[in-house]
């Protein structure tokens, strides 16, 4: 808190004003000091509010990330025959049909997927693969947008 009785000024009030001027500066000094104070502890709250909400921002990721072993978070660029051929998924680019399967229920197109799109990649049996795999190799000409008719019989095997 500030002494203003220590400024050079106030040696020259004297008389009955002191008091009252005394007073009216340590209420003032007082309010000043719970002002910043206040400012300060909001300051501190907002500083928590964002730690917690930063918190649970990790927690939310931690939650995914650990429900998403097995699968794909697809990136821009990304589509179902090079995601099929990756090692960590089947490594053969032919069994993208599995992946299409398995996420029907997102994959309009088969031809069409989209960043952010979080895929589940299942195992699956030998004869499942190779099912997958002739579908690849005969499902004939393709158009992006369009769900072909041999994509909609695959699906309903």
């Amino acid at each position: 808190m500030l002494n203003v009785k220590t400024l050079p000024f106030w040696s020259t009030l004297k008389g009955p004003l002191a008091p009252f001027l005394d007073k009216i500066l340590a209420e003032k000094a007082e309010q000043l000091d719970a002002d910043i104070i206040d400012e300060h502890n909001k300051a501190m709250l907002k500083q928590e509010e964002e730690a917690a909400a930063i918190e649970a921002s990790v927690d939310t990721i931690e939650e995914k990330k650990s429900s998403y072993q097995g699968g794909y978070l697809v990136i821009d660029g990304d589509n179902l025959w090079d995601i099929a051929g990756q090692d960590s998924v089947y490594g053969n680019s032919y069994q993208w049909p599995l992946i299409y399967k398995t996420n029907a229920d997102q994959i309009e197109d088969a031809d069409l997927i989209f960043p952010g799109q979080y895929f589940n990649i299942s195992t699956f049996t030998n004869a499942e693969s190779d099912a997958a795999i002739n579908h690849a190799k005969t499902r004939g000409a393709w158009t992006i947008g369009e769900t072909e008719a041999a994509d909609i019989q695959y699906l309903n095997r």
